[in-house]
C-alpha cells in the first residue's frame, strides 16, 4: 500500500475476533467499490456497527483513497464520529451524519453504504426515479425509498427526516445526490448497492434512446420480480456472492487484510 501514513502494528491485538472480521469485510468492500469505479476520490463512506453496548462503528480514514484502505487503517468512532481508538488518520464527523442516523434508528442496519456515482446521481436527478425497465431494477425497486436534497449533509436535524423517509426499506435514492443501501451484513449491503447501481446504469443507457422507445414489462411482472428479489438478494449476498467477492479481492488486492 503506497501511503505516507503508518497504521499502528498492534491494531489486531487490540480488537476482538468479531471486530477484526468486520474490519476485513469492510476493507474488502472499500476495495470492491474502487475496483468497480464507484469511488469519488476520498468522499462518501461505507460503515459498519461493531457488536456491543458501546455503539461503536468502523469507517474509512478521510485521507485515504478507497484502494488504500486496510483492516487496520479503518477508524473506530462513536455515534458523533469521534475516534475512540488511537489512529494516525483524519476523520470526517460530518460525513457520518447520514450513517449515524440510520445505524442508530435501525437495529438491522449493521452496514451502510453510500455512493456518489454518475449513474446513481443521474437517476437521482430524474423525476421518475428508478424505473422498472430491467430485471435488475425490478428485483430491488420495491426496496428503494427516496429522500429530497437538503444540501451537504452537515445539518443534524436532517437525520430525523432521512430516517423517516427510509422507513423499513433497505435502499435509498438521495435526490440529486446519490445512492445508499443498508444490510444486516456488509455482504448484504454490498450486493444491494451493486444491483441498485447496475439498475441506474442500465436506465441511463436505455433512456439515451428516448423514453418513447422503451419496452415496458407486462403488467404484474415488476411486482413478481420484487417478491423474488426481496429474500433472494439477502440469501445470495450473504451465502454466495460475498464469499466469492472476497476471494476475488484476495486475488486482485490482498493487502486489504493487513
Amino acid at each position: 500500500m503506497a501511503t505516507q501514513f503508518k497504521t499502528p502494528a498492534d491494531v489486531r491485538a487490540q480488537v476482538s475476533d468479531a471486530e477484526w472480521k468486520l474490519r476485513e469485510d469492510l476493507a474488502c468492500a472499500y476495495r470492491l467499490v474502487a475496483h468497480h469505479g464507484w469511488d469519488d476520490l476520498i468522499f462518501t463512506h461505507l460503515s459498519v456497527r461493531i457488536p456491543g453496548p458501546e455503539h461503536h462503528f468502523l469507517i474509512n480514514p478521510y485521507n485515504l483513497m478507497f484502494d488504500e484502505i486496510t483492516a487496520s487503517s479503518l477508524v473506530k468512532i462513536d455515534v458523533h464520529g469521534t475516534p475512540v481508538m488511537e489512529t494516525p488518520y483524519l476523520t470526517n464527523p460530518a460525513g457520518f451524519t447520514i450513517h449515524s442516523a440510520i445505524h442508530m434508528a435501525r437495529e438491522d442496519a449493521h452496514a451502510v453504504i453510500h455512493l456518489h456515482t454518475p449513474y446513481g446521481q443521474a437517476v437521482a436527478a430524474q423525476a421518475e426515479g428508478l424505473m422498472p425497465i430491467t430485471q435488475t431494477a425490478m428485483l430491488i425497486r420495491d426496496e428503494v425509498a427516496y429522500h429530497h436534497y437538503e444540501g451537504v449533509a452537515t445539518d443534524l436535524d436532517e437525520r430525523e427526516r432521512l430516517v423517516a423517509d427510509l422507513g423499513g426499506k433497505t435502499a435509498m435514492i438521495l435526490r440529486n445526490h446519490g445512492t445508499l443501501t443498508v444490510g444486516e451484513t456488509i455482504g448484504e449491503a454490498f450486493l444491494k448497492i451493486y444491483f441498485l447501481e447496475r439498475a441506474c446504469e442500465a436506465q441511463v443507457h436505455a433512456l439515451s434512446g428516448g423514453a418513447a422507445r422503451l419496452n415496458h414489462p407486462p403488467q404484474g411482472t415488476p411486482e413478481k420480480a420484487a417478491d423474488q428479489g426481496r429474500d433472494g438478494l439477502k440469501l445470495v449476498g450473504n451465502m454466495l456472492a460475498w464469499p466469492a467477492l472476497m476471494r476475488k479481492m484476495d486475488r486482485l488486492s490482498p493487502g486489504y487484510r493487513e
